[in-house]
Protein backbone atom coordinates (compact mmCIF):
# COMPACT_ATOMS: atom_id res chain seq x y z
CA UNK A 1 0.00 0.00 0.00
CA UNK A 2 1.43 3.62 -0.94
CA UNK A 3 1.02 6.45 1.79
CA UNK A 4 0.78 9.41 -0.78
CA UNK A 5 2.11 12.58 0.77
CA UNK A 6 4.04 11.00 3.36
CA UNK A 7 6.87 9.96 1.89
CA UNK A 8 8.98 12.89 3.06
CA UNK A 9 9.29 14.85 6.51
CA UNK A 10 9.41 18.26 7.62
CA UNK A 11 12.76 18.90 6.24
CA UNK A 12 12.50 17.38 3.02
CA UNK A 13 14.23 13.90 3.94
CA UNK A 14 13.64 10.46 2.50
CA UNK A 15 10.90 8.99 5.49
CA UNK A 16 11.24 5.18 5.64
CA UNK A 17 7.70 2.82 5.21
CA UNK A 18 7.29 2.76 9.53
CA UNK A 19 7.63 6.05 9.56
CA UNK A 20 5.11 7.02 6.38
CA UNK A 21 2.32 4.82 7.86
CA UNK A 22 2.79 6.22 11.58
CA UNK A 23 2.27 9.94 9.80
CA UNK A 24 -0.34 8.95 7.85
CA UNK A 25 -2.64 7.07 10.11
CA UNK A 26 -2.21 10.33 12.87
CA UNK A 27 -2.78 12.69 10.17
CA UNK A 28 -6.15 10.41 9.42
CA UNK A 29 -6.75 9.97 13.39
CA UNK A 30 -7.52 13.38 13.79
CA UNK A 31 -9.30 14.04 10.63
CA UNK A 32 -11.84 11.41 11.17
CA UNK A 33 -12.20 11.96 15.34
CA UNK A 34 -13.03 16.01 14.63
CA UNK A 35 -15.06 17.93 15.97
CA UNK A 36 -18.49 16.47 17.71
CA UNK A 37 -17.61 13.19 16.85
CA UNK A 38 -19.09 10.11 18.71
CA UNK A 39 -16.80 7.97 19.81
CA UNK A 40 -19.59 5.49 21.61
CA UNK A 41 -21.63 4.56 18.69
CA UNK A 42 -19.28 2.63 16.85
CA UNK A 43 -17.49 1.32 20.22
CA UNK A 44 -19.07 -1.96 21.98
CA UNK A 45 -17.03 -1.51 24.78
CA UNK A 46 -18.33 1.91 24.99
CA UNK A 47 -21.93 1.77 23.89
CA UNK A 48 -22.79 -2.09 25.88
CA UNK A 49 -23.10 -2.28 29.79
CA UNK A 50 -21.43 -5.37 30.12
CA UNK A 51 -18.49 -4.45 28.16
CA UNK A 52 -18.33 -1.36 29.73
CA UNK A 53 -18.48 -2.94 33.32
CA UNK A 54 -15.94 -5.82 32.31
CA UNK A 55 -13.38 -3.33 31.64
CA UNK A 56 -13.82 -0.62 34.59
CA UNK A 57 -13.19 -3.80 36.92
CA UNK A 58 -9.77 -4.41 35.22
CA UNK A 59 -8.77 -0.91 35.76
CA UNK A 60 -10.24 -0.44 39.55
CA UNK A 61 -8.51 -4.04 39.69
CA UNK A 62 -4.86 -3.02 38.19
CA UNK A 63 -5.19 0.70 40.54
CA UNK A 64 -6.04 -1.42 43.52
CA UNK A 65 -3.33 -4.21 43.08
CA UNK A 66 -0.86 -0.91 42.90
CA UNK A 67 -2.26 0.63 45.84
CA UNK A 68 -1.69 -2.83 48.35
CA UNK A 69 1.96 -1.73 48.37
CA UNK A 70 2.23 1.79 47.49
CA UNK A 71 0.21 4.89 48.45
CA UNK A 72 -0.60 6.55 45.21
CA UNK A 73 -0.80 4.75 41.62
CA UNK A 74 -0.14 7.01 38.45
CA UNK A 75 -1.86 5.72 35.20
CA UNK A 76 -1.32 6.65 31.77
CA UNK A 77 -3.61 6.63 28.73
CA UNK A 78 -2.80 6.38 25.72
CA UNK A 79 -5.42 6.90 23.17
CA UNK A 80 -8.28 8.66 26.00
CA UNK A 81 -11.02 9.88 22.92
CA UNK A 82 -12.99 12.01 25.49
CA UNK A 83 -11.80 10.75 28.19
CA UNK A 84 -14.85 8.24 29.21
CA UNK A 85 -12.26 6.18 31.96
CA UNK A 86 -10.68 9.22 33.38
CA UNK A 87 -13.07 9.56 36.18
CA UNK A 88 -12.60 5.88 36.59
CA UNK A 89 -9.51 5.72 37.33
CA UNK A 90 -9.33 8.87 39.89
CA UNK A 91 -12.28 7.18 41.45
CA UNK A 92 -9.94 4.19 42.25
CA UNK A 93 -7.54 6.15 43.54
CA UNK A 94 -5.27 6.85 40.58
CA UNK A 95 -3.89 10.10 38.87
CA UNK A 96 -4.46 10.08 35.01
CA UNK A 97 -2.01 11.20 32.49
CA UNK A 98 -3.97 10.77 29.63
CA UNK A 99 -2.68 11.35 25.40
CA UNK A 100 -4.98 11.98 22.18
CA UNK A 101 -3.48 12.30 18.38
CA UNK A 102 -7.26 14.49 17.57
CA UNK A 103 -6.63 18.04 18.37
CA UNK A 104 -10.71 18.22 18.69
CA UNK A 105 -11.02 15.70 21.08
CA UNK A 106 -8.19 16.91 22.88
CA UNK A 107 -9.54 20.42 23.01
CA UNK A 108 -12.44 18.56 24.47
CA UNK A 109 -10.58 17.01 27.64
CA UNK A 110 -8.86 19.97 28.93
CA UNK A 111 -12.03 21.15 28.80
CA UNK A 112 -13.90 18.65 30.33
CA UNK A 113 -10.55 17.66 33.05
CA UNK A 114 -8.06 20.68 32.19
CA UNK A 115 -8.75 22.20 36.14
CA UNK A 116 -8.40 18.98 37.92
CA UNK A 117 -4.88 18.43 39.29
CA UNK A 118 -5.13 14.97 39.41
CA UNK A 119 -5.43 14.71 35.40
CA UNK A 120 -2.41 15.76 32.73
CA UNK A 121 -3.44 15.92 29.57
CA UNK A 122 -0.93 15.45 26.08
CA UNK A 123 -1.39 16.32 23.06
CA UNK A 124 0.26 13.21 21.25
CA UNK A 125 0.31 14.64 17.25
CA UNK A 126 2.64 11.93 16.40
CA UNK A 127 2.20 8.51 18.22
CA UNK A 128 4.98 9.11 20.26
CA UNK A 129 4.14 11.60 22.80
CA UNK A 130 4.11 8.43 25.96
CA UNK A 131 8.07 8.15 25.57
CA UNK A 132 8.50 11.81 25.99
CA UNK A 133 6.31 12.42 29.04
CA UNK A 134 9.85 12.00 31.30
CA UNK A 135 8.14 9.84 33.65
CA UNK A 136 7.45 5.75 34.57
CA UNK A 137 3.91 5.30 35.47
CA UNK A 138 2.71 2.25 37.33
CA UNK A 139 -0.76 1.29 35.12
CA UNK A 140 -0.47 1.66 31.52
CA UNK A 141 -4.35 1.46 29.45
CA UNK A 142 -4.65 0.94 25.87
CA UNK A 143 -8.23 0.91 25.28
CA UNK A 144 -8.97 0.06 21.51
CA UNK A 145 -5.95 1.54 20.83
CA UNK A 146 -3.12 -1.28 19.65
CA UNK A 147 -4.84 -1.77 16.37
CA UNK A 148 -4.47 1.58 15.38
CA UNK A 149 -0.68 1.12 15.73
CA UNK A 150 1.14 0.13 12.79
CA UNK A 151 4.17 -1.24 14.62
CA UNK A 152 2.53 -2.33 17.78
CA UNK A 153 4.88 -4.96 18.82
CA UNK A 154 7.20 -2.09 18.97
CA UNK A 155 5.21 0.46 20.29
CA UNK A 156 4.28 -2.11 23.54
CA UNK A 157 7.65 -3.16 24.12
CA UNK A 158 8.99 0.17 24.37
CA UNK A 159 6.40 0.97 26.10
CA UNK A 160 7.18 -2.03 28.51
CA UNK A 161 11.00 -1.09 28.52
CA UNK A 162 10.69 3.04 29.51
CA UNK A 163 7.31 3.87 30.59
CA UNK A 164 5.83 1.46 32.96
CA UNK A 165 7.45 0.98 36.19
CA UNK A 166 8.89 -2.30 38.40
CA UNK A 167 5.95 -3.95 39.27
CA UNK A 168 3.22 -2.13 36.94
CA UNK A 169 0.56 -3.77 35.31
CA UNK A 170 -0.65 -2.90 31.67
CA UNK A 171 -3.93 -3.01 30.78
CA UNK A 172 -5.30 -3.44 27.10
CA UNK A 173 -8.58 -3.90 25.99
CA UNK A 174 -10.95 -3.79 22.94
CA UNK A 175 -8.94 -5.12 20.21
CA UNK A 176 -9.99 -7.41 16.90
CA UNK A 177 -8.35 -11.15 17.46
CA UNK A 178 -5.95 -11.86 14.65
CA UNK A 179 -7.90 -12.72 11.35
CA UNK A 180 -5.76 -16.25 10.17
CA UNK A 181 -6.23 -17.27 13.68
CA UNK A 182 -10.16 -17.01 13.71
CA UNK A 183 -12.20 -19.93 12.39
CA UNK A 184 -14.36 -18.96 9.35
CA UNK A 185 -17.15 -19.16 10.70
CA UNK A 186 -16.24 -17.00 13.18
CA UNK A 187 -15.58 -14.67 10.88
CA UNK A 188 -18.91 -15.00 9.20
CA UNK A 189 -20.48 -13.78 11.93
CA UNK A 190 -18.86 -11.03 13.06
CA UNK A 191 -18.91 -9.32 9.65
CA UNK A 192 -22.60 -10.78 9.46
CA UNK A 193 -22.86 -8.86 12.64
CA UNK A 194 -21.22 -5.49 11.30
CA UNK A 195 -23.46 -5.11 8.33
CA UNK A 196 -26.43 -5.95 10.08
CA UNK A 197 -25.86 -2.28 12.49
CA UNK A 198 -24.35 -0.57 9.23
CA UNK A 199 -28.38 -1.04 7.90
CA UNK A 200 -29.23 0.40 11.25
CA UNK A 201 -26.98 3.53 10.67
CA UNK A 202 -28.26 3.76 7.44
CA UNK A 203 -24.89 3.43 5.58
CA UNK A 204 -25.02 -0.41 4.16
CA UNK A 205 -23.67 0.96 1.12
CA UNK A 206 -20.32 2.32 2.61
CA UNK A 207 -19.89 -0.34 4.97
CA UNK A 208 -20.12 -2.81 1.45
CA UNK A 209 -17.80 -0.81 -0.46
CA UNK A 210 -15.35 -1.12 2.40
CA UNK A 211 -15.79 -4.41 2.81
CA UNK A 212 -15.27 -5.38 -0.52
CA UNK A 213 -11.99 -3.26 -0.95
CA UNK A 214 -10.72 -5.09 2.09
CA UNK A 215 -11.25 -8.61 0.87
CA UNK A 216 -9.65 -7.66 -1.79
CA UNK A 217 -6.91 -6.28 0.22
CA UNK A 218 -6.86 -3.12 -2.08
CA UNK A 219 -6.52 -0.46 0.49
CA UNK A 220 -6.30 3.10 0.19
CA UNK A 221 -4.92 5.72 2.08
CA UNK A 222 -8.39 7.45 3.29
CA UNK A 223 -9.58 7.29 7.34
CA UNK A 224 -11.69 3.68 7.06
CA UNK A 225 -8.61 2.20 5.83
CA UNK A 226 -6.07 3.76 8.23
CA UNK A 227 -7.80 4.41 11.15
CA UNK A 228 -8.63 1.27 11.74
CA UNK A 229 -5.19 -0.25 10.53
CA UNK A 230 -6.12 -3.62 11.46
CA UNK A 231 -7.63 -4.33 8.52
CA UNK A 232 -4.51 -3.81 6.47
CA UNK A 233 -2.46 -6.45 8.96
CA UNK A 234 -5.48 -8.83 9.57
CA UNK A 235 -6.11 -8.02 13.17
CA UNK A 236 -4.28 -8.19 16.23
CA UNK A 237 -1.73 -11.19 17.09
CA UNK A 238 -2.51 -11.78 20.58
CA UNK A 239 -0.05 -14.66 20.32
CA UNK A 240 2.64 -12.33 19.70
CA UNK A 241 1.81 -10.10 22.48
CA UNK A 242 1.47 -12.91 25.06
CA UNK A 243 5.16 -14.06 23.77
CA UNK A 244 6.21 -10.37 24.24
CA UNK A 245 4.75 -9.68 27.72
CA UNK A 246 5.30 -12.95 29.74
CA UNK A 247 9.29 -12.65 29.64
CA UNK A 248 8.74 -9.34 30.93
CA UNK A 249 5.62 -10.01 33.91
CA UNK A 250 5.17 -12.22 36.38
CA UNK A 251 1.23 -12.87 35.11
CA UNK A 252 -0.42 -12.81 32.02
CA UNK A 253 -3.90 -13.19 31.26
CA UNK A 254 -5.39 -13.36 27.77
CA UNK A 255 -9.62 -12.34 27.65
CA UNK A 256 -11.26 -13.42 24.40
CA UNK A 257 -14.98 -12.31 24.12
CA UNK A 258 -17.40 -11.57 21.31
CA UNK A 259 -18.00 -7.80 20.52
CA UNK A 260 -19.55 -6.17 17.95
CA UNK A 261 -21.91 -2.78 18.09
CA UNK A 262 -25.45 -3.99 17.42
CA UNK A 263 -27.15 -4.03 21.07
CA UNK A 264 -29.12 -6.79 20.59
CA UNK A 265 -26.27 -8.85 18.68
CA UNK A 266 -23.75 -7.94 21.43
CA UNK A 267 -26.44 -9.81 23.89
CA UNK A 268 -26.85 -12.87 21.38
CA UNK A 269 -23.42 -13.34 20.57
CA UNK A 270 -22.26 -12.67 24.24
CA UNK A 271 -23.55 -16.16 24.89
CA UNK A 272 -23.75 -17.76 21.89
CA UNK A 273 -21.04 -16.78 18.70
CA UNK A 274 -17.32 -17.42 18.74
CA UNK A 275 -14.97 -14.82 20.07
CA UNK A 276 -13.67 -12.04 18.08
CA UNK A 277 -12.10 -9.30 20.27
CA UNK A 278 -9.46 -9.61 23.06
CA UNK A 279 -7.62 -7.78 26.27
CA UNK A 280 -4.73 -8.64 27.94
CA UNK A 281 -3.55 -7.56 31.70
CA UNK A 282 0.00 -8.25 32.27
CA UNK A 283 0.76 -7.35 35.60
CA UNK A 284 4.18 -7.21 38.09
CA UNK A 285 6.34 -5.79 35.84
CA UNK A 286 10.00 -7.54 36.00
CA UNK A 287 12.77 -5.48 37.77
CA UNK A 288 15.15 -6.07 34.67
CA UNK A 289 14.58 -2.92 32.27
CA UNK A 290 15.92 -3.38 29.19
CA UNK A 291 17.35 -0.15 27.13
CA UNK A 292 14.32 1.68 24.98
CA UNK A 293 14.11 0.67 21.31
CA UNK A 294 14.13 4.21 19.05
CA UNK A 295 10.49 5.12 18.79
Amino acid sequence: MEFLNTTHDELGCPMSLEDQEREAVARLQDTSHGEGHDYVVGSPHLRHDALRDRLYDKIRGAIAEVLKRQPSCAVLEVGAGHGFFVETVIGAGGTSTVTEMSKASYDFLKSKFGSNPEVQIIYDADGCAPFHVGKQFDVILLISVIHHIPDYIKTVTNLCNDVIRPGGIIVTFQDPLWYPRQTRWARILSSASYFAWRVTQRNLKRGLKTRWRRLRRTFDDSASDLVEYHVVRQGVDECALIELLEPRFADVKLDRYFSTQSPLLQAIGAKYFPSNTFGIVASGRRDAITPLDPA
